[in-house]
């Protein structure tokens, strides 16, 4: 361990611990700074392991985008989307590099207590308030596909009418998914027991994936091929030829690339899974993050590209949807893809409950009827929107729109302006100018995604769902 300053002791004007010592070992949960009240949630050892905190955080990541993807590309040229989505990933990884440094500083790994800490009370519940706004649209956007999907793969697996038979209805359907399944682990104290879930529905993906690119292979062109509908969905004005485009521009282009931006949302995750992290370190948890990040943007990049190489310009924003419905092989896919979505929502309501008790009960020591009640009204609450609100994307697009670029570009680049002392780095270094650069380009991420979501709005056009 490197010598200290024996006058400093290590800390830093105001009683905020050196960022440099997190490279060592990051406040140990059990033993919090002399003089600081340790956050609720630091009141256990780290036991979550590397693996399993890639497999949580990866999962994370991972969202319903993934099958809007090759529409994405339809839309930007094959060239043009692999650099996006590569700048995309490169800026996440910044992104949460800023949030893990100012994490150190201050010797704090919960988001919302940061934002008391960069902006004071009013700091605090705005970043509660986007976390939570963010991952209730995407737990809805889960239960949305569960809502749509598991009737039809039930139906086919039974020979039934999805709208003839009462019990195969996609509102009791969720009901069932709720209670039976995300509940009971939506209940588990810590977040790294979930690793063998997140796994399991990383597992499902990469089936997915898999079997993507074996469609593309025994398709060939599915454009014109019976086994396919796009005959019969694709709009004339469309490109019709097997040929694929490095790079192109259209009117969808400027919704698709925000959209892109999104597929890396886990900024929530990062750190509830920092605190549990064995052996939590700053340089640790950010290879973490890399591995995490560079796992899916090979995941997106390999599902856009074969995806698109199967159906060109004409694939649609859910790219399932393109597959004959009889392929047992695609309804397989179908099944995976509900398990992994399934399987994601436990992950995504983790930071809602604790943004929540941060917020709500900050001084309270942990109480598992709180635990239960704050899962068992999200759950509720969330199935009660997904059953009662038909046009849940709309509203899905303004929280996406915002939400998002805040927690991806905006809030961590403020933190880092505000919590990082002068005395480590000037106001005007290049670090503190490359994070408000940062920030400026979240502020312009959120306007283009509003600004053509109005537009598309107001000419009736139809836009990719988001993460």
């Amino acid at each position: 361990m490197e010598l200290q300053d024996p006058k400093m002791n290590g800390a830093l004007p105001g009683g905020a611990v050196d960022y440099r010592q997190e490279h060592e070992g990051f406040l140990p949960s059990h033993s919090p700074s002399p003089g600081r009240k340790p956050a609720q949630f630091m009141d256990f050892e780290g036991k979550t392991s590397f693996g399993m905190s890639v497999f949580n955080l990866s999962n994370a990541i991972m969202g319903s985008g993934i099958l809007g993807l090759a529409y994405a590309m339809a839309h930007t040229g094959v060239l043009f989307f692999l650099a996006l989505l590569l700048c995309i990933a490169l800026l996440s990884s910044y992104s949460i590099h800023l949030l893990l440094t100012c994490a150190g500083v201050v010797g704090i790994r919960a988001y919302e207590q940061l934002g008391q800490r960069a902006l004071g009370p009013a700091g605090k519940v705005v970043v509660a308030a986007v976390i939570c706004l963010h991952n209730v649209g995407a737990m809805s956007s889960y239960l949305f596909i569960i809502k749509s999907e598991l009737p039809l793969v039930i139906g086919t697996f039974l020979d039934m009418d999805p709208e003839g038979d009462w019990f195969l209805k996609g509102n009791l359907l969720i009901i069932v998914v709720s209670v039976l399944i995300i509940l009971p682990l939506a209940l588990m104290r810590h977040l790294g027991y979930l690793g063998y879930t997140s796994g399991l529905s990383l597992t499902c993906m990469l089936f997915f994936l898999i079997s993507v690119i074996y469609k593309k292979f025994q398709l060939g062109c599915a454009i014109g091929h019976n086994e396919t509908e796009v005959e019969r969905k694709s709009p004339p004005s469309l490109n019709t030829s097997c040929e694929a485009q490095m790079f192109t521009a259209d009117s969808q282009m400027f919704y698709t690339v925000p959209i892109m931006a999104f597929a890396f949302v886990c900024h929530p995750e990062v750190l509830p899974i920092y605190t549990e992290l064995c052996r939590p370190s700053k340089r640790r948890m950010q290879a973490v993050a890399n591995v995490s990040i560079g796992a899916m943007f090979c995941m997106y990049a390999l599902t856009a590209t074969f995806g698109y190489l199967t159906f060109y310009s004409n694939v649609e924003a859910e790219m399932l949807h393109m597959y004959s419905q009889q392929d047992l092989l695609i309804l397989c896919v179908r099944l995976a893809v509900l398990l992994a979505v399934t399987l994601t929502v436990p992950v995504v309501l983790f930071p809602i409950r604790r943004a929540l008790q941060q917020l709500l009960f900050p001084s309270k020591a942990f109480s598992w009827p709180r635990h239960v009640a704050i899962a068992l009204i999200l759950l509720v609450l969330v199935n009660v929107l997904v059953i009662c609100v038909p046009t849940i994307r709309d509203i899905f697009g303004v929280i996406g729109s915002t939400s998002a670029p805040s927690l991806i570009f905006i809030l961590p680049s403020v933190f880092y302006l505000r919590i990082v002392p002068s005395e480590v780095e000037p106001l005007y270094s290049w670090p503190k100018i490359q994070a408000l650069c940062f920030g400026i380009l979240g502020v312009l991420f959120m306007a283009i995604s509003l600004g053509f979501m109005f537009a598309n709005w107001a000419t009736g056009q139809s836009h990719v769902s988001g993460h």
